[in-house]
């Protein structure tokens, strides 16, 4: 078994998740402590402001550069926290723009300065070759979903609820069927931000206060985006556009609707299979609206990832740490089901400039094996 840190700073852009996980890359071995570091108000501020003008930046512009340092430098501050005995890390890096009907996907995040500064070797840029497949890119979560449900009664949904949502089915069998559900709390969050200056709606108290906009949801859910079929994948701006139909409403009533249509984008989703039970993972599931948005519009039991004993808010941070064993040892980190790509692709690339001798020697001896 590898021992592994995992780093997923999601679209979300509230800071950096850090896990521990022992794994082979095919099963759990072990899952370890985890930390979430903040980002700075002032450093969420300018990648927010990144992701606004991500279309036409060059990747040599000085503030984005220094963005992305800072950003590094963060999660080299999580890995320390951790204080993991570990072989090696998975760094997905900070989304800045996703557009997979144009082939492009871009997460900044200096991995030469990463394991320089912690001395191990890191696995990165774990999109681009299932882009290059024809793939979506996105969403990477199912395999590791898969393995963690191995032992479980199957069919079963997990459904993460960051920025944007996703879902994975797992059939009984195993096999997976994934793709972006539609808005996660990116939206809710701007929304908060703009009208509160809070950047979410803590505990779901604005969404509570207001009554849904039935004429205001229609047009937000009547995007080509939910006509497609699965594989789909999202940017986090991707509905922006549409809050030019909540500038009438008021801080709790656009609040509601907003809540609503995270709810209703899931419940919308045509199912290859009918799941025993929901169970939710990421920041949503601790606002409250959302979640009994999701018990009244779904069929099956919905609940937080707690309930089988996983932690939410370090899921995604171990599944790239188990994606990173899987790209050492060459095995696929997506495919068909997930996100589209005509084969099932390996990907990732490992940087080991700051890595000792002996910690080579331990990836040397499981890579591609």
């Amino acid at each position: 078994m590898i021992r592994a840190i995992g780093l997923m700073s999601g679209t979300a852009l509230d800071g950096v998740d850090a896990a521990c996980i022992e794994t082979d890359g095919e099963t759990i071995h072990a899952t370890g402590p985890a930390v979430t570091i903040p980002y700075p108000a002032s450093l969420r501020r300018r990648l927010r402001d990144i992701l606004d003008c991500a279309a036409s930046l060059s990747p040599d512009d000085a503030d984005l550069r220094a963005a992305e340092r800072d950003m590094t430098h963060q999660h080299v501050e999580a890995v320390r926290a951790l204080g993991c005995d570990a072989d090696l890390v998975g760094f997905h890096g900070q989304t800045i723009l996703h557009r997979p009907e144009e082939g492009r996907t871009w997460q900044i995040g200096d991995a030469a300065l990463l394991s320089g500064e912690t001395g191990l070797p890191v696995v990165h840029d774990f999109r681009s070759a299932d882009m290059a497949a024809g793939g979506e890119g996105a969403p990477l979560v199912p395999l590791f979903h898969a393995a963690l449900t191995r032992q479980m009664p199957r069919p079963v949904a997990i459904l993460n609820i960051g920025g944007v949502a996703n879902v994975s089915l797992v059939g009984q069998d195993g096999a997976l069927v994934a793709c972006d559900t539609g808005p996660g709390n990116a939206l809710l969050d701007d929304w908060a931000l703009r009208h509160t200056g809070v950047p979410y709606d803590r505990d779901g108290r604005l969404a509570r206060a207001g009554q849904i906009d039935h004429a205001v949801l229609a047009i937000l859910m009547s995007d080509p985006f939910f006509v497609r079929a699965a594989p789909k994948s999202l940017d986090r701006l991707a509905f922006h556009q549409g809050l030019a139909a909540l500038s009438r409403l008021s801080a709790v009533d656009g609040a509601a609707t907003l809540a609503a249509f995270t709810v209703r984008a899931v419940a919308s989703l045509p199912l290859p299979f009918q799941p025993r039970q929901w169970l939710v993972c990421g920041g949503g599931r601790h606002n409250p609206v959302l979640m009994d948005g999701l018990r009244e519009h779904l069929s099956a039991p919905v609940a937080p990832v707690e309930i089988v004993g996983w932690n939410g808010d370090a899921l995604e941070a171990q599944c790239f740490g188990f994606l990173a064993v899987r790209s050492l040892r060459g095995l696929p980190l997506s495919g068909p089901g997930t996100t589209g790509a005509a084969i099932p692709v390996t990907g990732g690339r490992l940087e080991a400039r700051g890595a000792p001798e002996a910690a080579m020697r331990v990836l040397n001896r499981w890579r591609a094996t």
